[in-house]
């Protein structure tokens, strides 16, 4: 018989789980404690939706589900460490970590994974979140999806190998594009420009890929064109021996990826 995973401890005081931790608030869920490390951060995000919060390991809270939100190197550490109860679900939240980081003496051991970019302070329609879940049992699965799907509508299954080119994906289409905005930054300030001015292009450039059947379809600039002349006299501009090297090879995975197509 499947059990209503209800009463959730968020572990961790981090972006992740501080996005979790109003998540699970806003959504009718019992959200019984915020434990994390750093007292005062677990303090700020615990009075941010009003929960209870704790720092030292004994003062951890009964629960149903342990949500653990912490960095990749710390999950099997923090989890080996906590008194959680044997018949708990323990959940870590990283894309890149299988489930198997978890330790063993955990039965009820899963992954629940949200593919979104999160920052302090900053609200997430969780609706619209992919969560990608991995379980220890057929039996926990239909569980942890009843959890997730309090959240957002958007849940799937997905292994660890399967998660972690998810996780290779995501660092390109946001880590490394927003990146690209921070040196298109630097570059405009270098001629005494506003970063604003970007900002309209910034958004087409992302409505084209997200209208198009693929993202392919919507390339466009001097390396899709075979551009030499221009790709020569931008890495003229650039004083960083890392961007050119960078921007060259970008330019050549377009130009490459172009005629392909």
């Amino acid at each position: 018989m499947n059990r209503a995973l209800n009463r959730v401890v968020i572990i961790g005081s981090g972006n992740v789980a501080e996005a979790l931790a109003r998540a699970v608030a806003d959504c009718g869920l019992q959200l019984v404690q915020l434990w994390a490390r750093n007292e005062a951060r677990a303090q700020e995000v615990a009075g941010a939706v009003g929960c209870p919060w704790a720092c030292r390991p004994e003062r951890l809270a009964a629960a149903d589900l342990y949500l653990l939100a912490v960095s990749d190197r710390a999950v099997a550490e923090v989890a080996a460490t906590l008194p959680i109860p044997c018949g708990a679900v323990v959940a870590h939240t990283a894309g890149s970590v299988p489930l198997e980081a978890l330790p063993a003496k955990f039965a009820r051991r899963a992954v629940f994974y949200p593919l979104q970019t999160f920052t302090r302070g900053r609200r997430v329609e969780w609706s619209e979140v992919p969560i990608f879940l991995e379980t220890s049992t057929p039996e926990l699965l239909s569980e942890l999806e009843a959890f997730a799907r309090r959240l957002s509508r958007q849940v799937f299954v997905a292994d660890s190998g399967r998660r972690a080119q998810l996780h290779l994906a995501a660092v390109f289409v946001c880590n490394f594009v927003n990146h690209m905005y921070v040196v298109g930054e630097r570059v405009m300030k270098g001629a005494g420009l506003d970063f604003e001015l970007l900002k309209p292009l910034i958004a087409e450039t992302a409505a084209k890929a997200l209208a198009a059947a693929s993202p392919a379809a919507g390339q466009t600039g001097p390396a899709v064109r075979g551009d030499l002349p221009t790709q020569q006299r931008h890495t003229a501009m650039l004083d960083d021996e890392l961007l050119r090297t960078v921007y060259l090879s970008v330019s050549r995975s377009i130009w490459e990826t172009s005629k392909k197509i």
